[in-house]
């Protein structure tokens, strides 16, 4: 069975498939470039959340055919990895986090825009469990538990809205919970590892967020989420 990674900011210029082949799948929401390859003997496929050359914002992003496309391929269990700001002086930027719930009030997505159907979305208990237990067996420390809640791109919080989530929710972000939401309504399996970036507008520093800085910041995380995520496949049955 395929395991499918879906990455952003905090693996871009991955190295995770040295060796793959790019390739497209076309799903009734539109079509959606992929890398597959092999790791430890193990299929997975990779698609990078802002598109072949990073360059879709994160209020268009396509959330519908990157998580229809794993369907298609038959990939049942997905890894997100997100970029997030802190939202607790207590959760230091470069930490990892891997959230158990999420928070997502507004411009929810759905497959059942023409019919009837509720549905409860979450995260997949068993595969955050060997997500943790990859990180532990290579002793690098995660955050085993937060809530992310999720705002809407592309711009950043203002200071009163961060002073308004903070006391609900442990960090901040884009898009984990409409891929979790969307994924639950696939019955696929899906758990995320949240790299922490900054803190949120407010919560430590007076000036003002930049997104370079932000992106320079993932870059320091991104190899221990590459060797988590390498563990996590070691491990698979």
């Amino acid at each position: 069975m395929a395991l499918g990674i879906i990455g952003g900011t905090s693996l871009v210029g991955t190295k995770l498939l040295e060796v793959a082949k790019k390739r497209e799948v076309n799903t009734p929401y539109g079509t959606v470039y992929f890398l597959f390859g092999k790791v430890h003997s193990h299929e997975i496929v990779y698609i990078p959340r802002h598109g072949k050359d990073s360059t879709i914002q994160p209020h268009r992003i396509n959330y519908k055919a990157n998580i229809r496309s794993f369907k298609e391929l038959d990939v049942e269990e997905i890894i997100g990895v997100t970029s997030v700001g802190s939202l607790k002086r207590t959760i230091t930027p470069q930490s990892l986090v891997v959230p158990h719930d999420y928070i997502s009030l507004c411009n929810i997505p759905t497959f059942y825009d023409d019919e009837i159907v509720h549905v409860t979305p979450g995260l997949d208990e068993a595969l955050r469990k060997r997500i943790i237990k990859a990180a532990r067996d290579l002793d690098i420390e995660v955050i085993e538990r937060g809530v992310y809640f999720q705002t809407v791109g592309p711009r950043l919080e203002t200071r009163a809205e961060i002073n308004l989530i903070k006391d609900y929710a442990d960090v901040v972000g884009m898009n984990m919970a409409s891929e979790a939401t969307l994924a639950t309504e696939l019955g696929l399996r899906y758990a995320n590892i949240s790299t922490v970036d900054n803190y949120a507008h407010g919560i430590i520093a007076e000036e003002a967020l930049d997104y370079k800085d932000i992106i320079e910041a993932a870059s320091k995380s991104r190899g221990n989420v590459e060797r988590v995520l390498l563990k996590v496949i070691e491990n698979m049955a």
